[in-house]
């Protein structure tokens, strides 16, 4: 069992919904560069801060159309390092040129040093700064959701009513058992209606 749950203890809702998650990428729009691309890697992979300031041009597929995270929690190998576990996840191709443009990731692709450089060479506390600011100039309420976490949750749930497979949703989440991802599929609201309509249609 799994203790991930898309509400708290009071009932109130831990993800943002679509209305949110569209408010939340028009205001990152207006930001700088650095601040509107780090909003859109979360918003688009689902990421969590702590994988985002590991990103660097080298884990950018221009060309495949997605973006790679080392996936957390996973363990220690044999020697009892922690193991390097990846992920690829797919991206819009308007937001990779908007990547591309802004962190001149191509570029940078052709020195093995630069490459190597993350994009967002910031604390994960920073990264919540950022999105907490940016959320609250998209009028997304005070509530539990308003957290880079509520844009992950929003993530998940925006994959399950678009018909994205559990497992396949999974591995883009990095979660370590499908029960952990089957959460998303407990949407309600508006989220459950297209969720519903899919299946009538």
């Amino acid at each position: 069992m799994t203790d991930v749950s898309l509400h708290d203890s009071r009932g109130n809702r831990l993800y943002l919904n679509a209305v949110e998650r569209a408010a939340f990428l028009t205001a990152a729009r207006t930001r700088s560069a650095r601040d509107r691309t780090l909003c859109e890697t979360l918003h688009h992979t689902g990421c969590r801060p702590s994988e985002l300031v590991e990103i660097t041009p080298a884990h950018i597929d221009l060309s495949g159309g997605t973006v790679t995270l080392r996936s957390l929690k996973k363990g220690t190998d044999g020697s009892g390092k922690p193991r390097m576990i990846y992920r690829a996840v797919p991206v819009p191709p308007d937001y990779l040129d908007t990547l591309n443009t802004a962190h001149g990731i191509r570029e940078a692709q052709k020195h093995r040093k630069r490459a190597q450089v993350p994009l967002w060479p910031l604390t994960r506390v920073r990264v919540w700064q950022i999105v907490r600011a940016v959320m609250i100039e998209a009028g997304i309420p005070d509530a539990p959701h308003r957290s880079p976490k509520g844009l992950r949750h929003g993530f998940g749930v925006n994959a399950v009513v678009r018909g994205v497979p559990l497992h396949m949703l999974s591995k883009w989440m990095g979660h370590a058992q499908l029960s952990t991802t089957a959460i998303y599929a407990d949407a309600i609201g508006q989220e459950e209606q297209d969720i519903a309509v899919r299946m009538w249609g």
